[in-house]
């Protein structure tokens, strides 16, 4: 199985990590496009190590960028399909970063955009033990009907999307927000007016106020 790798930032402090932040990329980007978030995160977490891993696959329409999993076939039955493949090289990278720098599940926080985000939220919500926190930036939950049958964690999840998103659609905040209550996790949503498909200030603000209250 692929080795996942990527940029990473050690702790803000200089010391041991307390925690590990894993930022997951959007189809076609890479990690180092996403591990600067790492600077709007550390004054508030400075004892997190964050890495930003490369998905395993190249990109089927950007040659210098990745994919967590094809989307030349966007029918729900198929994705679901990519990320569940998705979720097997994730969860291996996972429990080799926490081996490493001995910290378990309740230390790890999982951060994505876009494609990112569905990894995150797929993998995070069947991982157990539970990890501490979700926050997906732009993203969908894929697979809502299977959960009721795979769910097996409840980490708490922040979700922010842009109103004018005109790639994934803005409607899937609500419905990735009503499907996760239903299933009894604690979800945020915040809609970012005006915003499209990407991560702007306030929304980052958001997330690391998220991100604050869940590390204590």
């Amino acid at each position: 199985m692929k080795t996942l790798s990527g940029p990473v930032r050690a702790p803000r402090s200089g010391g041991k990590p307390k925690q590990l932040v894993v930022l997951l990329h959007g189809w076609g980007a890479d990690g180092p496009n996403l591990i600067d978030l790492a600077d709007m995160f550390a004054p508030i977490m400075p004892d997190a190590q964050f890495i930003a891993p490369n998905a395993p696959q190249a990109c089927e329409v950007n040659p210098y960028g990745y994919q967590w999993f094809s989307l030349m076939d966007r029918q729900p039955t198929h994705m679901l399909s990519g990320v569940r493949d998705a979720a097997v090289v994730v969860n291996q990278f996972l429990d080799e970063q926490l081996k490493v720098l001995a910290l378990d599940n309740s230390q790890l926080m999982l951060v994505g955009f876009s494609q990112g985000t569905m990894v995150a939220l797929h993998v995070a919500l069947r991982r157990t033990p539970q990890i501490a926190a979700v926050v997906g930036f732009s993203g969908l939950l894929l697979g809502a009907e299977t959960l009721a049958k795979e769910i097996a964690a409840r980490p708490p999840v922040c979700l922010i999307h842009g109103e004018m998103d005109d790639v994934v659609p803005f409607a899937s905040l609500k419905n990735a927000g009503e499907a996760l209550a239903a299933h009894g996790v604690q979800v945020e949503t915040h809609p970012r007016p005006f915003i499209g498909h990407s991560i702007d200030m306030e929304g980052l603000n958001i997330a690391a106020r998220f991100l604050k209250k869940v590390v204590g």
